[in-house]
């Protein structure tokens, strides 16, 4: 089975991530002794930085489990729209796992989070005839809950090294999300080339009289 999940999509900054998961079919042959070493599987948001870390880690070593991670950026989101980007990164990430580990995709049980497609609605019916959608998947399909973690875990990773680049918007702390603390940034220094400038546009951000030097955007 290969579970799907995304990470980013309501972010104001940064990519959105998507990791897909291979996992042997029988639960028992690969969640039940990991379970007794990272804790029980859930889904990321349900779980500390250290747990999703170490699973993460577990996923990572592991001979049985496959992995694979795509992210859009910024600038594609704004081409593209945000529903469009995850689903194309979905589709980048299911085709690495396939081409790393010679799968045949007709005879893989493929199970993404609610929302998310495969390339897109169309797209998933035609070229993975397995795949399914399924609403709160990464809350009752064991091989999602571990591809939302992997997700999770490569993207808070990406925004922490985007912080040393532009360290005044504090992406190590809200990993690019909508916080307080974010717009006020905004406010004061202006968007850098990691926001998403079509968000922005949308988000409630407080009028500063600076000028910022770190932009030439219009937003």
């Amino acid at each position: 089975m290969i579970g799907i999940d995304e990470v980013g999509r309501g972010a104001l900054a940064g990519p959105v991530v998507v990791a897909a998961v291979l996992v042997p079919a029988r639960r028992a042959a690969w969640l039940t002794a990991a379970e007794r070493r990272a804790g029980a599987l859930r889904d990321s948001k349900k779980l500390t930085p250290a747990a999703r870390t170490r699973w993460n880690a577990h996923f990572l070593a592991s001979a049985e489990i496959g992995v694979a991670v795509a992210r859009v950026y910024p600038h594609g989101i704004d081409r593209i729209n945000i529903s469009q980007a995850a689903n194309r990164a979905a589709a980048r990430a299911l085709a690495r796992l396939a081409a790393t580990y010679a799968l045949d995709l007709g005879r893989v049980e493929v199970v993404l989070d609610g929302g998310l497609f495969v390339g897109g609605r169309a797209a998933q019916a035609r070229r993975v005839p397995r795949a399914r959608t399924v609403v709160k998947a990464d809350e009752t399909v064991p091989a999602v809950a571990a591809a939302s973690i992997v997700a999770k875990v490569a993207r808070d990773r990406y925004m922490t090294r985007l912080a040393h680049r532009w360290p005044a918007y504090g992406f190590e702390i809200h990993k690019g999300y909508g916080t307080a603390a974010h717009r006020a940034a905004l406010a004061q220094t202006g968007p850098c080339a990691a926001h998403r400038l079509t968000f922005l546009r949308r988000a409630p951000i407080v009028e500063s009289k600076k000028t910022s030097s770190n932009s030439s955007y219009n937003l």
